[in-house]
């Protein structure tokens, strides 16, 4: 028999319903905001989805904020087994040299990477960042060489680093933009341990010694906050990258080049909220769909079910979708756990703006010779 035959049932998602997100089905909003900086920049975190975007492209000093990418090689050492969070590091006369914001690591001093890790996230600390530049990759020039090269991978296209701190009274070329900010500060929150550290207010080092508190305001009183990282220079201005979840929505919101780091947080608060005004996240789990037949196995049918899909929507259009599941009625044994086997298409006003795998939900062999020769004689009689 021909398995041609398809059957495509429609239903409209309700309101209710959640799913996670498909570029494909955001409008941007044409929205003016009133701010005095160089570039500014919302993302969603978990699609990379622009949502607002002004001067995205242009290469600026992002001061501290270079430490996005500092962090991101050394949580990507960690995942790696390269070095551990127990990892004891001796501070070198020239990490402990680092001038501007600085936990006043001391020549010869020891200190966990755990500990480095707090002073880079919640004090912005330079000696700490070279020091665990040094641990990752040996000295600086090569941790340099490293964010370059990641930079590369990551599409920054906007992008070079000469050090790993962002301090840029000597530098010629260390530039990035908004976009790319937000590229890195995406792929360092994959790492689900990043905002036991940067969702930090205040803490300690030294045994209780040194008090260390954030120097993104945010975290204090922003609703759902994550993170980032903040940098300020006379070259860069006040810039961060600001990150907050609220429900199923990961908002990423870059500012580069506010006047003063009052107004940075203020432009960051309103692209994070003009993001969770105006947008939802439509998640849908992994469920079971029906039964159907299958040919020449050892059992009479296999179920199906869809896989987990989510959509990045406007939250006007929620209640405007509809999908289609389209799949075949019967299928030829050998089958496969996790095969796929049709989809689900979503439209919104007529238009398909996603679509999502059916599978089977376990697998079938393939009738013996025996097995067969029974079911065949079986059925004669």
């Amino acid at each position: 028999m021909k398995l041609t035959k398809f059957i495509t049932f429609t239903l409209v998602i309700s309101i209710l319903f959640s799913m996670s997100f498909s570029t494909r089905a955001v409008e941007i909003k044409d929205t003016k905001f009133d701010f005095d900086v160089k570039s500014a920049l919302l993302m969603d975190a978990e699609s990379g989805q622009i949502l607002y975007a002004y001067r995205e492209n242009e290469c600026l000093p992002p001061a501290s904020v270079t430490k996005i990418m500092t962090l991101l090689l050394t949580f990507e050492a960690i995942e790696d087994k390269k070095i551990g969070y127990d990892t004891i590091v001796t501070i070198s006369e020239y990490a402990a040299s680092m001038g501007g914001s600085q936990v006043y690591l001391e020549p010869g001093e020891q200190i966990s990477v755990n500990d480095l890790l707090k002073c880079v996230f919640v004090s912005s600390a330079n000696d700490g960042a070279v020091a665990l530049a040094e641990l990752v990759c040996g000295s600086e020039e090569e941790f340099v060489n490293r964010m370059n090269e990641r930079a590369e991978e990551l599409g920054m296209k906007s992008t070079h680093f000469e050090n790993v701190t962002g301090l840029d009274d000597d530098t010629v070329k260390h530039f990035t933009s908004a976009l790319d900010i937000a590229i890195m500060s995406r792929e360092l929150l994959k790492f689900p341990d990043v905002t036991n550290y940067s969702k930090i207010w205040m803490d300690t080092i030294r045994n209780g010694e040194f008090g260390l508190t954030n120097t993104n305001k945010l975290v204090r009183y922003y609703k759902g906050i994550t993170g980032l990282k903040t940098g300020s220079t006379d070259k860069a201005g006040f810039c961060v990258s600001a990150s907050a979840k609220r429900e199923n929505l990961h908002l990423i919101a870059v500012i580069m080049g506010a006047d003063t780091s009052k107004n940075r947080n203020i432009y960051a608060t309103k692209l994070l909220d003009y993001g969770f005004a105006n947008y939802t996240v439509l998640k849908e789990d992994s469920d079971y769909l029906t039964d159907i037949s299958v040919l020449c196995g050892q059992k009479d049918s296999v179920k199906i079910g869809t896989v987990e899909n989510s959509i990045l929507m406007n939250k006007a259009d929620t209640s405007k979708i509809r999908k289609d599941y389209i799949y075949e009625n019967e299928i030829k044994a050998p089958v496969k756990k996790n095969q796929v086997i049709g989809k689900v298409v979503y439209y919104l006003n007529d238009k398909e703006i996603d679509n999502c795998d059916i599978v089977c939900l376990e697998s079938v062999e393939c009738l013996t010779f025996f097995q067969y020769f029974f079911k065949f004689v079986k059925n004669i009689f």
